[in-house]
């Protein structure tokens, strides 16, 4: 036999090498040897692999007869050899927390992880295979593996893919992504990434960046206002940057705020959704205000809700925003108050009733404005705001004194 010896057990090598006694081998393979267990089974796979067919045939029944709460605990220790754990990984008939613990185990030889990797019809499993990033960059022929398993969990490929694509494949720049999208016709969503303060950590590595590259472009997808049509110049980045620097815990807490909300109107936020919101609000304040500048529907329904006054206003400042979607606005209390005073002295807007109505509503309105407001509303509507309690006094008194005025020249 021609196999390499772990034990150090002359015993072990001995038997596996051939030299030992003929019953001697035999009681082996029988499992009938006194020895610490690790040294029998590392006796037992040797043989079940060697070219003698009886004690092949023994070994391996002797192997398939091994108690598994006993086995998971062997398949755990730093002494037990390679070869063992490549024989049980090979094992279909093995239950899953063996697997597992195999798995685990140093010792594990990397070959024998690939051939479970491509095999395995256990997608749990190759979920613990992605968890190990170290093992998966030592030897990326595992990722291929779990990438071309038909039973990968989506986890597991997504793991392997992000490892490949760090560490293995050439690094797409920003104006790589920006030509591909100029190609497809997207020249709006090509200037957003081109111009967006990331494209720099995206040229780098995407350690560096909160977002990856298949996020980037999704965000670009969404850009539906190309640069010509944005007049940014009232944003000053500079200064804004400079007064609204935000710290990864107010991030967190714009997330969870934005989450929130958008939970309450819709009981089942789908997993998709969430993911999208999590891409926008990963994103740097400056990003943020030139997506919710150049966004499309989607994107401004989730900056809108941005406690960030300057993301909110740019919101408002997007030329494809709707009337139906400022009315929708205008009722929200969540909004800071310079995107309502914003609304209320559009003059295109002004012409719209249900919007003006809305802002004269809501509690957060700048009285100053809800005064203006006030003296268009119909008598229904002044009568409604007289019993409002969710507006100020000095809203209901005015009403009331508008209601009355009118009511005494009928």
């Amino acid at each position: 036999m021609n196999h390499e010896v772990y034990s150090t057990n002359p015993v072990v090598k001995a038997i596996v090498s051939g030299t030992a006694p003929r019953p001697a081998q035999i009681a082996a393979a029988r499992g009938f040897l006194p020895l610490p267990q690790t040294d029998l089974l590392e006796i037992l796979v040797a043989l079940a692999g060697g070219a003698d067919a009886e004690l092949a045939e023994s070994a391996a029944s002797t192997l398939a007869s091994q108690d598994k709460n006993e086995l998971e605990s062997i398949v755990k220790s730093t002494e037990i050899a390679p070869p063992v754990l490549a024989y049980f990984a090979g094992r279909d008939d093995q239950p899953q927390q063996i697997h597992a613990a195999i798995l685990a185990n140093p010792k594990m030889p990397d070959a024998a992880i690939i051939n479970f990797a491509r095999h395995t019809a256990n997608g749990e499993l190759l979920e613990l295979i992605s968890f190990n990033q170290q093992l998966l960059i030592g030897t990326p022929q595992i990722i291929d593996a779990i990438i071309a398993n038909p039973h990968r969990t989506a986890e597991a490929e997504r793991r392997a893919a992000e490892t490949k694509r760090e560490f293995f494949q050439k690094e797409r720049g920003a104006q790589q992504i920006a030509n591909e999208l100029r190609a497809q016709g997207k020249n709006a969503a090509a200037e957003f990434i081109e111009q967006a303060d990331f494209a720099a950590d995206l040229q780098e590595t995407s350690s560096k960046s909160n977002l990856s590259f298949e996020d980037a472009i999704l965000l670009a997808q969404h850009i539906e206002v190309p640069d010509s049509e944005t007049d940014d110049s009232w944003m000053a980045f500079g200064y804004i940057e400079e007064l609204y620097e935000e710290t990864d815990e107010q991030r967190e807490s714009i997330v969870s705020k934005i989450l929130g909300e958008l939970s309450a109107e819709d009981d089942e936020l789908s997993g998709e959704r969430v993911s999208m919101i999590n891409r926008i609000l990963r994103m740097g304040m400056k990003d943020r205000v030139k997506l919710a500048a150049k966004g499309d529907r989607e994107a401004r329904n989730i900056l809108i809700r941005d406690p960030n006054r300057i993301v909110a206003q740019a919101v408002i400042g997007n030329t494809k925003i709707t009337e139906q979607e400022v009315e929708k606005v205008a009722a929200m209390r969540s909004v800071p108050e310079d995107v309502l005073r914003q609304i209320a002295i559009n003059r295109n807007w002004a012409r719209n009733y249900a919007i003006m109505h809305n802002l004269a509503r809501n509690p957060r309105t700048p009285i100053s404005n809800v005064m203006t407001i006030l003296t268009r509303l119909q008598l229904r509507d002044l009568q409604a705001m007289i019993k409002n309690r969710n507006v100020s006094d000095a809203a209901r008194k005015q009403a009331l004194r508008l209601f009355t005025a009118r009511q005494g020249r009928h």
